[in-house]
């Protein structure tokens, strides 16, 4: 067989990979930005708090997905029970603990923008110096465009609104390095994308459940039936056991670097579904910083070109 017609069923199979890949991605960046939206209207307009929302979250999560780690055959080492505990770590209650507390303090939009950007530049600063992956010329300036727009996004908000809030958006930036390095390691890992979302949920529920409750700091209570419902649901379901998932898939086909790319599409929905949900308006400076910040995403997470083997 020659090495061009030995090329042709590795470029239909690289071609499917990527289409399946970045299916997965567009279904985990609309559930993103829908919960961006969500989860600020319910800790701003009603009576459920940030710890209310990461009870739902993993608490929902864990009941859906401990069958994953219990059933007969699917049954996981103890040094994969102990990576769990690492990924719950990176991208478990305390990321959405950051997140939370950045969407409290800033906006949808800010936080939509600031976290998702942030996020492939760690992962290709962390690639760089730790795994000796240097990045090209057009991921750096992907970096660059991505600098550039987050500090003109955050100077617009300030003028617009007449504050700042520095902790909200260092809350933000950490929650983007921790979700980096979830996804190098992910990335390096055998584990199914469903065992993985498991473990996460599992392990914060088993962590940050009984603080909660013992603390007191429950507000289910006080929600109505129907907010309570649909917190749970967007939480626990989508989030916990649909999202973790599709973004799994996404970083085991794509690489962890394009996972990324379609995530520059955030800002974009999020913003659109804040104007007629929280009714906040972009202004036209923040479009064009959000705009800029977006074209940097997809310099720094364009995908690898892969060369396919020649079959002698």
């Amino acid at each position: 067989m020659t090495a061009a017609a030995a090329s042709v069923p590795a470029m239909k199979t690289d071609t499917r990979r990527l289409a399946a890949g970045f299916g997965w991605a567009a279904v985990t960046v609309t559930i993103f930005a829908g919960w961006f939206v969500v989860t600020r209207f319910g800790v701003t307009h009603h009576t459920l708090r940030v710890w209310d929302v990461i009870a739902l979250r993993f608490g929902g999560g864990a009941i859906l997905l401990l069958p994953a780690l219990l059933a007969p055959g699917r049954r996981l080492p103890p040094r994969l029970w102990l990576e769990g505990l690492l990924y719950a770590i990176l991208w478990g209650a305390p990321f959405v603990l950051f997140v939370t507390l950045g969407l409290e303090l800033t906006s949808a939009a800010q936080a939509s923008t600031v976290t998702p950007a942030l996020m492939p530049v760690f992962a290709g600063l962390i690639g760089w110096l730790v795994f000796g992956e240097p990045p090209g010329g057009l991921r750096l300036l992907g970096y660059v465009a991505i600098a550039a727009g987050l500090v003109a996004l955050v100077a617009g908000h300030a003028m617009a609104e007449g504050h700042f809030s520095p902790g909200g958006i260092l809350a933000l930036v950490i929650a983007a390095a921790m979700w980096a390095v979830y996804t190098l390691r992910f990335r390096r890992s055998r584990l199914p994308a469903i065992q993985a979302a498991a473990l996460i949920c599992v392990w914060s529920a088993a962590l940050y459940l009984p603080v909660y409750l013992l603390a007191g700091l429950s507000r289910l209570g006080e929600a109505s039936p129907g907010e309570l419902a649909f917190q749970a649901v967007y939480q626990g379901l989508l989030m916990s056991a649909v999202a973790i998932v599709t973004f799994n898939r996404a970083v085991t086909l794509l690489g962890a670097g394009a996972a990324t790319a379609i995530i520059a599409l955030l800002p974009a929905i999020t913003t659109a579904l804040a104007f007629p949900v929280l009714r906040e308006a972009p202004s036209l400076a923040s479009g064009i910083a959000t705009a800029v910040i977006a074209a940097g995403v997809l310099l720094a997470a364009r995908p690898t070109p892969q060369v396919p083997q020649a079959t002698p």
